[in-house]
């Protein structure tokens, strides 16, 4: 069934709720969005494979990009959509559907924004990063998001979190000598001297950064630990994996040198990387939303999507309606309040 942009924010988010697109399989979803789009003579929509980008044209003086996945993870009991009094249940009602209910009717009825919008709604999020959508744009039709603030729909509880922290994850691998371990002195064990490198860990303490008003608040832990033969063998190897959530005033090699000093002395093997994202709160449009929205703004611990446009040097937050807590779950919800206080907020703000 055709996509009604005609109909309310929450019919909408229930509409969208019900076409399944597990992540590789948005294909629906992103001809639905296209077809309903296509009716709107005041955009120009550009498809990239399951991505549709539709921008107004209107030589204002600023641009935003606003953007929202249109991919979830797999079923869990939660498909299709129901509606229970004021909640609205459904695989990806909060991650992110809600969201681009949002920004489907802004980009529907907004049709004079004081800014121009580029709406940005994409495939493959949930998933490893390959596969993203933003991040394909980002590396190959980059002047696709050119603007001057990007709002990323993630839920947020309808309150902005502005930026995010980079991630890092890394191997810290020991070697040693095998021996049986009834002869344990023939031998050197991997596991014993891992020893040093859990010391610095329990004795790291954190960072804590201000940015644009916005603390910071950095973490290095261990995430994984490996090494064994048999019962009876001193092992020769072992591995303590490490994840690093840095704040966004760090690159990725500023993350990788602080690795490499904290673990000096033992090889160092970078296996996954993220950059973060700035706040940005200081730029005029930023803070021109931030007063809009009102309440309390927070950081974003964790990484978003909002980091893609950090690399292209676009200030960015996290704006959307739900509950992240409830993403993922199989009680997977979004408050119809939220829904309706979002869209209109953001549809004052674009027209004001």
């Amino acid at each position: 069934m055709p996509l009604d942009l005609n109909t309310d924010v929450v019919t909408l988010t229930a509409a969208l709720v019900d076409i399944a697109s597990e992540s590789l399989d948005e294909q629906q979803i992103a001809d639905d969005v296209e077809a309903a789009l296509s009716t709107a003579s005041h955009l120009k929509i550009e498809r990239e494979g399951h991505t549709i980008v539709a921008r107004t044209e209107l030589g204002r003086a600023e641009r935003v990009v606003i953007a929202g996945h249109l991919d979830t993870v797999p079923a869990n009991g939660n498909f299709p959509s129901r509606l229970e009094g004021e909640i609205l249940h459904g695989l990806g009602s909060c991650d992110m559907k809600g969201g681009v209910a949002v920004a489907l009717l802004l980009a529907a009825h907004v049709t004079e924004p004081v800014r121009d919008v580029t709406y940005v709604f994409y495939d493959g999020e949930e998933i490893a990063s390959e596969f993203n959508g933003l991040g394909k744009l980002a590396r190959t039709r980059p002047d696709l998001l050119a603007g001057d603030l990007a709002i990323l729909m993630e839920p947020t509880d309808a309150g902005i979190e502005a930026g995010c922290q980079g991630t890092m994850r890394a191997d810290i691998r020991t070697t040693g000598e095998r021996a049986h371990s009834a002869r344990s002195w023939m031998g050197s064990n991997a596991i014993h001297a891992l020893s040093p490198v859990l010391d610095r860990l329990m004795t790291y303490v954190p960072r804590e950064v201000d940015i644009d008003g916005l603390t910071y608040r950095e973490g290095l832990n261990a995430v994984g630990i490996s090494g064994g033969v048999a019962g009876n063998v001193v092992p020769d190897e072992a591995i303590v994996t490490v994840n690093f959530r840095f704040a966004p005033d760090r690159t990725e090699d500023d993350a990788h040198r602080h690795l490499q000093e904290v673990f000096e002395g033992f090889g160092l093997t970078l296996t996954d990387s993220a950059p973060g994202a700035m706040p940005g709160l200081s730029q005029p449009s930023t803070a021109a939303f931030a007063a809009t929205v009102g309440g309390e703004v927070k950081p974003k611990f964790g990484w978003t999507d909002v980091a893609q446009f950090t690399v292209l040097g676009i200030p960015a937050i996290n704006y959307g309606p739900g509950d992240p807590m409830f993403a993922h779950k199989a009680d997977e919800h979004v408050p119809i309040e939220q829904l309706r206080r979002v869209h209109s907020t953001m549809a004052a703000w674009l027209s004001a």
